[in-house]
């Protein structure tokens, strides 16, 4: 075990969707932010789509988190089950009996449920995960299941989470219904190169690492690319990566540590080198060469046998010089055209550079290269201001709302809540209700907040 070793106080990269592990990427921050805001407002249906891994659960568990203790909430993940069953795993879930077999009783029980939680003033949020798994008649129980509601409002909200094949189901026909009663779509994106360095770091900090920078640039390069920016890759690549140097004994992991940890999870993609690509089209070429060449070779001889053997051999001379010239010609024009293809494509994305940087470079007197995971210019959220509002809840100080909506707490983030918020004038006085703007961006000198290496 490695922790020892690199001085950790539990396991960074874990695969239990642990809330204080979640990193804060931009789809991330606007996905809870929508989520917040429809569950805030009362929206009925919201729904959140993510490719497997991406962290959609741990997002789900964040936002239970946030409002526990204001919500009464249920956490469906049982999603191959018919209605019946659906319906006793929603009572099972809020404390209410389950042992009916009538769903007409079980409706009813939990009518009466919601409007004791809505007379108490609580809110009653239904998570249900793994959603594209249901069947089409049990995503109509789903719908119908907001038929719950009070003249002025919803008595309960459901959140769909699932994979993009939620998606594709939502859109077919006969589920129109239940897509137009879908208020909030929240969508989360795999991470940019730039953050797996800040990913990294985020989980590292959390499990009690305090030392230099664990990765070289080129081993976070070759991670970046390897796990395609999904975090569920990356735990894994970093778990290995770490078992490995942890073996020997390495207190850094270099490229070559990631090199061997991707073969060792079936990551490493081999690629061809550009010598190969080229020697290809000219091998093709001489060997239909030859065959024209032989062909040629036999229907002379058939027609002139064996003599004038020195005109014959002259005649075969020049054919396969005309053999090799026409059959060469559109494979070296091809060959330019691939090249050609390569520059534009170099000019476009030049390829990441995965090894690492020369050990010593004293004698340079030209100041080292930048590293190679730079965070790109993120565009601004498209469906939302540059801020989100949060409701403070029972117990809540700025830290806590801060370090769980926004991944830290310190004077840049400070400073950046104070200007969102000129009314606040004591930041340790909060009042149950007072709304508070929080930014969906925070960042340092190019550099997100919660990095602190």
């Amino acid at each position: 075990m490695f922790l020892d070793f690199y001085q950790l106080r539990e396991q960074p990269f874990g695969v239990t969707p642990d809330p204080r592990y979640l990193y804060f990427s931009p789809s991330h921050r606007e996905a809870l932010a929508s989520l917040f805001y429809g569950i805030e407002t009362s929206r009925g249906f919201l729904s959140l789509i993510a490719e497997p891994g991406l962290g959609k659960t741990t997002l789900l568990f964040q936002l239970l988190q946030r409002w526990k203790g204001y919500v009464h909430s249920a956490f469906l993940f049982q999603t191959q089950c018919d209605s019946r069953e659906l319906i006793r795993y929603l009572l099972r879930d809020l404390g209410l009996n389950d042992e009916s077999e009538d769903i007409v009783h079980m409706h009813s029980e939990l009518n009466e449920f919601l409007f004791r939680e809505s007379l108490a003033g609580r809110r009653v949020v239904v998570f249900i995960d793994e959603a594209q798994n249901l069947a089409d008649d049990v995503l109509e129980t789903v719908r119908l299941l907001s038929d719950f509601e009070a003249t002025d409002k919803k008595l309960m909200q459901i959140v769909l989470a699932g994979q993009p094949e939620l998606s594709q189901r939502l859109a077919r026909p006969g589920l129109s219904q239940l897509r137009q009663r879908i208020a909030v779509q929240a969508r989360l994106e795999p991470l940019a190169a730039g953050d797996v360095l800040p990913y990294i770091s985020h989980r590292l900090e959390v499990a009690g690492y305090s030392g230099p920078e664990l990765f070289t640039p080129g081993a976070l390069a070759l991670l970046a690319e390897r796990s395609r920016g999904i975090p569920r890759l990356i735990n894994h690549l970093c778990f290995s990566a770490l078992s490995i140097g942890c073996a020997l004994e390495k207190k850094q992991i270099n490229s070559e540590v990631v090199h061997e940890a991707a073969r060792d999870l079936s990551l490493e993609t081999p690629h061809p080198t550009p010598a190969a690509s080229h020697q290809a089209p000219p091998a093709a070429a001489t060997t239909r060469g030859a065959s024209i060449i032989r062909a040629l070779k036999e229907q002379l001889g058939q027609a002139l046998g064996n003599r004038r053997a020195l005109e014959v051999s002259a005649v075969v001379v020049i054919l396969v010089f005309a053999a090799i010239f026409f059959t060469r010609r559109p494979q070296a024009k091809a060959v330019r055209s691939d090249a050609a293809m390569g520059m534009e494509s170099s000019r476009a994305t030049p390829p990441a550079q995965h090894a690492d940087p020369p050990p010593t470079r004293s004698a340079d007197p030209k100041p080292a290269d930048p590293p190679v995971v730079q965070k790109p210019a993120v565009d601004p959220p498209a469906k939302h201001a540059a801020y989100f509002v949060y409701a403070v809840q029972p117990k809540d100080t700025l830290h806590d709302i801060c370090m769980s909506g926004l991944g830290s707490y310190d004077p840049t983030v400070l400073a950046e809540v104070r200007k969102l918020n000129p009314e606040l004038r004591n930041p340790n006085q909060l009042e149950v209700g007072q709304q508070i703007r929080l930014p969906l961006d925070i960042s340092s000198n190019g550099k997100p907040a919660s990095k602190t290496n």
